[in-house]
């Protein structure tokens, strides 16, 4: 019986798969991004819990301009409503302490509150248990330190937050 080589590469790829994704890998397109830009993007995965309060990444080297998608997984069980994770990431100079204050009453608005939005560079909405939510930005082209946190009342306060440093 004469196999050609495809078949094997085929049976290979089926049996052992095609690969490992890399935080390098590009991403899938985000709905509000070009499909160009998602394309060229590095992924950054972050996941939270219920117990602990910190992101799994609390520091993001990028450089001027980057694109980025930022993936969040909530791999928590507790409802949305008493245990709900986000991530908010802000511009230069934010007071982080206002806009926690503020969102603290947002929660129609997902504890991001509308009237700050100008405030905020990318984020990821509130998500539930076993949820995942990502979001495609470009970073500043102003080299510095940018701010993100979860705004879910006193998730901020008790240590969820992180640095993108731009260099």
């Amino acid at each position: 019986m004469k196999t050609s080589v495809p078949f094997f590469s085929a049976l290979f790829v089926l049996t052992f798969g095609a690969g490992t994704v890399h935080a390098a890998d590009p991403a899938p397109a985000a709905p509000a991004v070009a499909a160009d830009k998602a394309a060229a993007a590095t992924v950054v995965e972050i996941t939270v819990n219920d117990s602990a309060m910190k992101y799994s990444v609390v520091k993001i080297d990028a450089h001027p301009g980057q694109v980025l998608t930022v993936r969040l997984r909530n791999n928590g069980t507790q409802p949305k409503d008493v245990m709900g994770h986000n991530w908010i990431l802000f511009k230069a100079g934010v007071d982080i302490d206002t806009y926690t204050a503020a969102a603290s009453s947002a929660k129609a608005e997902g504890f991001q509150p509308k009237a700050l939005a100008d405030q905020v560079i990318a984020s990821i909405p509130l998500l539930g248990p076993k949820q995942s939510g990502e979001v495609t930005f470009t970073c500043p082209k102003a080299p510095g330190t940018y701010d993100f946190i979860c705004s879910f009342p006193a998730h901020n306060l008790l240590g969820m937050k992180g640095v993108l440093i731009v260099k």
